[in-house]
């Protein structure tokens, strides 16, 4: 077994000073912490994980503000520590369902980013070349002004905004608002399109809305879990740790994990599948045929609430085991006992994440893990459903709020209904809400900055000079003269060096507002400090915005009412009253009392709601659906009239795809498959886990994955400096040799230039950044980027010579042969306090 379960050398027992039994866990070196085993339809027993500043106590905390995580979907509720006026530590919330008191170590080191001493702290704008400090009136009357320009000469399709998963909720329904009704353009869309735009195109390609059908808790109750293309112990931490105690305790779940890396996730499973990149469809399907063959069919189910099933059974006929592992180089007893295990499951929860959402035939991949659940009748019960999991913490909040591709409040963009519906809620004519066409997507966005009709571009908590994929040509539309670019963040990223304006922005604990986690619970984010310097939230900069340029509705009143942020949050519950993400039950004052409650929820209901579908699929009828779908291969529409004749009674749909094989395959000149990925350590860009000191330390430099075998083959060993090259670039890297499958090569992905000489770009040492090397290609349904399907070629740079990998050994990159490779630790400054039991002051 893996080693997060042995206290080993890095633990600690602190004397209890205040009532409580605390032990210490240097949480670089135990990312999960200890067990605490429970089993099956049990409770989660609480442990309160917290970490503060050296010579800080907890007696000495002034104040214990209430928050939620904004480095992970998980949305681990915490309290943030404040003396002084300055945040000192965290500590998790023991009352909150989400994590039980647990945190991760991006929840237990992360906040000190927010004292980095780069932070922005003034406006800027571009003089002579170069960007100069300025004031609010003179950077927001520059943006105004051009604005106005642009809107006169060119329209409001010269104007796009590109936003984050990282604001609150009020901030992109008020930013939506302003896109949408004030200057009537449709290219609006946020980073969430890199992670999670599948996994809301799946849902409502499935059942007719977005909105997870199932609820973390599900994790105590199910006998198999099923994890494709989910990194769960990296991606979220606190939830493995749920995962381990379940393995830890007595009836423990069985494991299904689809994964081309050594995963811990991989480490635990009953069974590993590691399929070849972009043939995630014929596996799926070849377990569905499985499914199929051996009459695992809920038929009553599938009777009383699916369409499509006569179509999905022949579409994965003849998808045999043995044929899909001649795609997937998977062994075929592999699949047939996955299979079995899925089969035979009493209580099946499924989870689906970038593995999925960033590889070709993304969308079809996403859907057939629905139909697997809806083959099997697990849904709408305690551990039955899936989580198609979002990959950033308010990713959620972009779709409720219609901040990405979709319209507020899951509305269709094709149901005139629908739009007039939200011209009310707005108070203008239909005319002005924009829905000749979806939302356009990022990737188009940026292409039309390049081709030159998008003449401004609004960045907001984001960084597209280092996630965007071919790089080299997104630093060459950030840097057109024609294009007036406003960035708005926290730090000089190497998106805010190439802007013409950049406003410094509040962010995490710094100002207040609400966000929706993965499984849909709402928590609110309560401001715990000022902001440094002239720094303001996102939301003020939005509203000050709106204000001079003086969006009026048809009554002549101000399109944008509301002013701070409890006003937003009740504006945006009136969009959402009656829709599938109603809002209308919530308030500050509950939230502040209950902590997370799961939407929908209303007066009726007001204490949220668990599971959806427990009593049928609900939103999928032709007139209430937030699309009429599309052709999972190709992306063709699905006409409203085709949707009414498939799906009259508003079933789920249970959609087939064929496999087809990817778009660039590997050759002689570029023999490897190449994967991207992300770490334990890191988050997004490494804006803020690269200015936390414990999580730098553990992960400081993009590395090289490799198998043994691969190595071989290439004549490198542990340690090399090597050169991943595809036609678009390449990046350098120390090797680090893992039991990754043969053929592949991966890089993580946080890496940029911000901590170079460089600033922006790569210098005399080559590329860093792993999106130098990924294609410009996205998945036909969702538009997502394919980060995880390309070919390239490796070769060595110069020997170790006594270098080594700065590759982490407690997570998927663990090397295959562990002699010489020093451990991952923390030391002295990485050690968190543990607490199991209920120490004076603190609530339970």
């Amino acid at each position: 077994m893996p080693s997060e379960t042995d206290p080993g050398t890095h633990s600690r027992t602190d004397a209890a000073t205040d009532g409580a039994t605390h032990s210490g866990t240097d949480r670089i070196a135990q990312p999960w912490g200890e067990r605490t085993p429970y089993g099956r339809d049990g409770d989660w027993p609480v442990r309160v994980d917290s970490y503060l500043a050296p010579g800080i106590t907890a007696a000495a905390v002034d104040r214990w503000v209430p928050t939620a995580s904004l480095l992970h979907s998980n949305g681990d509720a915490m309290d943030v520590a404040v003396v002084g006026g300055r945040i000192v530590g965290v500590r998790g919330r023991a009352d909150d369902r989400v994590n039980r008191g647990r945190l991760g170590p991006k929840d237990l080191f992360g906040w000190q980013a927010n004292h980095a001493t780069d932070r922005l702290t003034t406006p800027l704008i571009r003089h002579r070349g170069r960007l100069v400090a300025c004031d609010w009136d003179t950077a927001l009357d520059r943006i105004a002004e051009r604005t106005r320009h642009l809107l006169r000469e060119h329209g409001p399709g010269s104007l796009g905004f590109y936003t984050s998963g990282q604001l609150f909720l009020e901030e992109y329904y008020t930013l939506a608002v302003i896109a949408r009704a004030g200057l009537g353009t449709n290219h609006l869309d946020g980073n969430t399109r890199l992670c999670t735009a599948t996994a809301a195109e799946a849902l409502k390609e499935t059942f007719g809305c977005d909105g997870q059908p199932a609820s973390l808790t599900d994790v105590d109750h199910a006998d198999v879990l099923a994890l494709f293309g989910h990194n769960m112990a990296e991606t979220q931490p606190v939830l493995w740790m749920r995962v381990l105690d379940r393995l830890a305790g007595p009836d423990p779940p069985r494991l299904v994990c689809v994964d081309p890396r050594p995963t811990p996730v991989a480490r635990h499973a009953t069974v590993h599948l590691a399929p070849r990149s972009g043939t995630n469809v014929a596996l799926l399907n070849a377990l569905l045929h499985e499914i199929v063959r051996t009459d695992r069919v809920d038929h009553a189910f599938v009777d009383a609430h699916t369409v499509g099933f006569d179509e999905l059974a022949g579409r994965v006929a003849d998808c045999t085991p043995e044929w899909a592992a001649r795609v997937c180089d998977v062994p075929a007893r592999d699949i047939g006992e996955a299979a079995e295990l899925l089969g035979g499951a009493e209580r099946l929860l499924s989870t689906v994440l970038q593995g999925v959402y960033q590889s070709h035939q993304a969308t079809a991949a996403a859907c057939q893990v629905n139909n697997l659940q809806l083959l099997r009748g697990m849904l709408g019960r305690p551990g039955c459903g899936v989580l198609q999991m979002n990959g950033q913490p308010t990713a959620e909040n972009t779709r409720e709020c219609g901040a990405n591709g979709d319209l507020p409040g899951f509305r269709n963009w094709e149901n005139a209904s629908h739009v007039a519906d939200l011209a009310r809620v707005w108070n203008v004519d239909p005319s002005r809400v924009p829905h000749y066409a979806p939302s356009t997507p990022a990737l188009q966005i940026f292409r039309y900055a390049e081709q030159g009709s998008i003449r401004m571009l609004w960045i907001s908590g984001t960084n597209p000079a280092v996630s965007l994929p071919e790089l080299h040509r997104v630093r060459a539309v950030l840097g057109r003269e024609e294009l007036f670019t406003v960035v708005q963040d926290l730090y000089p990223t190497e998106t805010a060096q190439l802007a013409d304006v950049v406003l410094p922005a509040a962010t995490w604990a710094e100002k207040t507002g609400t966000f929706t986690n993965a499984d849909r619970t709402v928590h609110l984010s309560e401001k715990a400090v000022e902001p440094p310097g002239e720094a303001r939230s996102d939301l003020d900069i939005l509203l000050d915005y709106a204000r001079r340029m003086d969006f009026r509705d048809r009554d002549g009143r101000p399109l944008v009412g509301w002013h701070d942020p409890e006003s937003a949050f009740e504006a945006w519950k009136e969009c959402s009253r009656g829709r599938p993400c109603d809002h209308t039950g919530l308030t500050y004052e509950r939230l502040r009392g209950a902590g997370g409650i799961q939407w929908p929820c209303t007066p009726q209901n007001p204490d949220g709601t668990e599971r959806l579908y427990t009593d049928g699929i609900t939103w999928a009828a032709p007139d209430d659906c937030e699309t009429y779908g599309r052709d999972l291969v190709t992306g063709a529409s699905v006409s409203e009239t085709e949707y009414r004749a498939l799906n009259p009674d508003g079933r789920a749909v249970l959609k087939a795809a064929e496999y087809v094989p990817p778009h660039e395959t590997t050759t002689a000149e570029y023999p490897l498959q190449l994967n991207t990925g992300r770490t334990l350590y890191h988050f997004h860009t490494r804006t803020k886990t690269g200015r936390a000191p414990q999580l730098n330390a553990a992960a400081p430099e993009v590395w090289v994955e490799l198998s043994a075998a691969e190595a071989l083959r290439h004549g490198v060993a542990e340690g090399d400096l090597v050169e991943v090259t595809t036609p678009r670039g390449s990046v350098r890297g120390r090797l680090r040799v893992t039991g990754i499958r043969d053929g592949m090569v991966f890089l993580p992905f946080h890496y940029g230039y911000w901590d170079t000489p460089e600033g922006d770009r790569p210098g005399k040492d080559g590329g860093r950044a792993a999106n130098e090397t990924t294609v410009i290609d996205w998945d036909p349904v969702s538009k997502q980027p394919l980060f995880k399907t390309g070919a390239a070629r490796l070769t060595l740079v110069e020997r170790a010579h006594g270098a080594v990998s700065p590759a982490p050994t407690t997570t998927a990159s663990a090397p295959a042969d562990p002699r010489g490779v020093p451990p991952t630790t923390g030391g002295p400054s990485a050690v968190a306090r543990r607490n199991t039991g209920t120490p004076r002051g603190e609530r339970p």
